[in-house]
């Protein structure tokens, strides 16, 4: 008991101390973030752009997908190109080639010798990096090249955006739509929002040789080279993984097998629980999570071929009704939502049969959140898809529409719909999890946790309500990750594992104290790394230094809890066969083996490999950064979320015959199938687009001249094979799912003695 008050307290220091520097963080990203200016002036004082033009810019880039098409600073989609790196190159390329002309009368400066083009590249940083912004009057002032220069660049993305047929190669390589932006005024204002992203990453801060995105991206051409903090940051990250990682084993060694072995029950313990009518009840949120996924996987076939045929499906004129950066984003926002859907039901399932405990009128409130869920899937996507179209408008997008930022694109009246609808799961949860909490008992502290993390899940989603339309884009990107980081890899991982721990504890598998201890330890040495460890998706997000100190540091203790659930694998693996009996969560067991798995080769191998300050400086945006997402989203969190969803199942179906085969293709497809989706195409494009990066320049890395390459295409159509056996999983998955319910085999089910739980 004295044991488990220590880890308690320390958890909680270490949660209090971890949010406080985060806040301190956020603060000063909102002090120093890249100022909006209220005007950018030529020379004579002549407007290039106002502060309007530059917002309305971000609007109608929100409204036709924001980061689902290409990306912004590094974070979206990987077809087209990055706007910030792209622009940045584009209008210094435009500025020598002005030179070129007036002063040696030839069209390109390519055709200069090598010592006029080195004098000419330093003449181009030496306009671009100084920064001409008046604080006092919100100005920036350019000289007469370089508004030259902007309008250059400015009348290639309009005829880029619109429908000019000199671009339309170039909008089929990119995967964009004719017409993308139909109104000419709104693309004259994206142009604007586009420089200004491009400005903040080539001007140097006040006072300082570093620009507002720590010289991010890489161009040798503007003098945008990684910083001293990069380098060092970076070293010191592997120092701390290596002694993170063996501080772990040393405790692991120490401490286990002191645990005395638990006297294994004769039956199933957890037949004997009795199913109450909010427990049935979610069984329809199981049924959801299949039709996600499947559409998911439609929709990411359909978003790997645009990549080939970049506006058609076989000659179908698909870009005309379903547009990439639409199926990119329900692509990705399904992917959360059927993780997070299986893992809402599993806490409403699993509530009540910890306590005993059916609360009044708790299937009714089940019921209200399943069609809750529904009505913010279809209004989300409708909303979507009319704001990608151009038939919303700007001022209904940010609302109703499509908000641009990957993963929360949810307007924000489906994001209030969504927080109350979390709010309305965390008060079932909760309610039915009291009686429990309140009786104690040895578990108590598991239930606790559990409890905990629930409140955490219910309210931390709040974070995606903090910033508004006009709010900078340096805290959006803040608050943006406190979501997808902060909720979705660390409240839900803190359930899963007391879950997990709890269903071990009652099947008799360890022994309460041991488990206890186990997942208190475990939620400390995640949250260790995982609260600070947010920062490194904000290194170039024009945050202050400090970020990528603390970023670096932290993220990589973020691999060590991943080695410590390596550890457990093995042990999770032989609990599935100590008595007879186990056999029936067989599955459920070897699903949470491969959350171990890609645990360590996902979230840790491919996390590492790109979360360095100096990696990540190179690697963001390129296919290295889906290499980990496909691996660490659906490896860790979707394998979970299918071992917790058959544990419910094999509850809600007791007395139901399962089909190993089925069971078995679908565990293997999906294992083999995500292995082929990173080795034979992310992982080998993402190389050499890292490749390409070091060698000319990030630009290049995302230029349509790279992508359209025959080898690249050969990639892309290498992950046919792969996509396929994944598909064959889903569909062996939703098959096993539809046997229970239609035309099923029953057996006698020997039930378990409550008295041995």
């Amino acid at each position: 008991m004295t044991s488990t008050r220590k880890l308690w307290a320390g958890l909680a220091v270490l949660l209090i101390a971890s949010f406080a520097v985060l806040l301190w963080v956020g603060s000063e990203i909102h002090r120093q973030a890249p100022p909006m200016p209220e005007r950018v002036v030529g020379p004579t004082g002549e407007v290039v752009f106002t502060r309007q033009d530059i917002q309305t810019g971000r609007q109608v880039w929100q409204s036709i997908g924001g980061q689902q098409l290409g990306s912004i600073w590094g974070h979206g989609g990987y077809v087209a190109p990055d706007w910030s790196a792209d622009w940045l190159h584009r209008e210094a390329e435009a500025l020598l080639d002005g030179w070129a002309r007036r002063e040696d009368g030839v069209d390109s400066y390519r055709k200069l010798g090598p010592d006029t083009q080195a004098a000419y590249r330093a003449r181009v940083q030496a306009l671009l990096r100084p920064n001409t912004y008046d604080e006092a009057t919100g100005t920036i002032r350019l000289d007469a090249d370089r508004v030259a220069a902007i309008a250059t660049v400015a009348t290639h993305y309009q005829s880029l955006f619109g429908a000019d047929p000199a671009t339309a190669g170039l909008r089929e390589a990119y995967a964009m739509r004719n017409d993308t932006v139909p109104d000419a005024e709104h693309r004259r204002q994206l142009t604007a929002f586009y420089w200004w992203t491009a400005w903040a990453a080539v001007t140097q801060r006040p006072g300082s040789d570093i620009t507002y995105t720590a010289n991010w991206p890489a161009d040798d051409l503007v003098g945008n080279r990684p910083t001293s903090g990069a380098f060092l940051w970076t070293v010191f990250s592997v120092l701390f993984l290596i002694a993170g990682i063996a501080l772990l084993g040393w405790h692991y060694a120490v401490n286990h097998g002191e645990e005395m072995a638990p006297t294994l029950p004769r039956t199933d313990p957890l037949a004997a629980i009795r199913l109450t009518p909010s427990m049935k009840a979610t069984a329809k949120y199981f049924w959801v999570v299949i039709a996600l996924f499947l559409t998911q996987i439609l929709l990411g076939a359909i978003t790997a071929h645009y990549q080939v045929e970049g506006q058609q499906a076989y000659g179908f004129a698909l870009a005309d009704v379903l547009p990439y950066s639409l199926t990119r984003t329900w692509h990705t926002q399904l992917a959360v939502l059927w993780i997070a859907t299986a893992w809402l039901g599993m806490g409403l399932y699993i509530a009540p049969a910890i306590s005993g405990h059916e609360p009044r009128f708790q299937r009714l409130g089940v019921n209200l959140l399943w069609t809750c869920l529904i009505v913010i899937v279809v209004g989300a996507f409708a909303g979507q898809w009319l704001a990608v179209m151009q038939k919303l408008g700007l001022q209904h997008n940010f609302w109703f529409g499509h908000q641009g930022w990957e993963y929360v694109d949810l307007g924000r009246f489906w994001q209030w719909f969504l927080f109350i609808g979390l709010v309305l799961w965390l008060t079932l949860v909760g309610r039915a999890l009291w009686p429990a909490i309140r009786n104690g008992g040895e578990s108590r502290s598991i239930v606790v946790l559990l409890f905990l993390s629930t409140v955490a899940i219910g309210l931390f989603y709040a974070a995606g309500l903090m910033w508004s339309e006009h709010t900078s884009l340096s805290m959006v990107e803040y608050w943006r990750w406190w979501v997808v980081h902060l909720w979705v890899e660390g409240f839900f991982e803190v359930f899963a594992v007391a879950v997990m721990s709890f269903l071990f504890t009652r099947l008799g598998l360890l022994q309460v104290r041991t488990a206890t201890t186990a997942v208190l330890f475990a939620t400390i040495v995640f949250m260790a790394g995982g609260v600070l460890g947010t920062l490194h998706h904000l290194y170039f997000a024009g945050t202050p230094t400090a970020v990528i100190a603390l970023g670096a540091s932290f993220s990589a203790l973020e691999v060590v809890p991943l080695a410590y659930v390596g550890f457990e694998a093995y042990h999770s693996y032989k609990m599935g066969k100590a008595t007879p009996w186990m056999q029936r969560y067989r599955w459920p067991i070897m699903f949470f083996i491969a959350v171990a798995f890609w645990n360590l080769v996902g979230a840790g191998l491919f996390g590492f490999l790109i979360n360095p300050p100096l990696s990540l400086y190179y690697m963001q945006g390129l296919n290295l950064t889906p290499t980990h997402g496909h691996t660490a989203l659906f490896g860790v969190y979707g394998m979970l979320g299918i071992g917790l969803m058959l544990f419910c199942l094999r509850g809600l179906k007791p007395d139901v015959q399962w089909n190993e085969n089925v069971l078995r293709t679908s565990f293997w497809a999906f294992n083999i199938g995500l292995a082929g989706m990173a080795l034979f195409t992310l992982l080998p494009l993402g190389i050499l687009q890292l490749k390409a990066a070091l060698e000319h320049g990030y630009w290049y890395a995302r230029s349509a001249e790279f992508m359209q390459q025959p080898i690249v295409d050969l990639l892309v159509w290498m992950r046919v094979p792969s996509d396929t056996i994944f598909s064959v999983g889903a569909v062996s998955l939703a098959w096993f799912v539809l046997r229970l319910w239609v035309a099923p085999r029953r057996v006698a089910v020997p039930r378990g003695l409550p008295t041995q739980a």
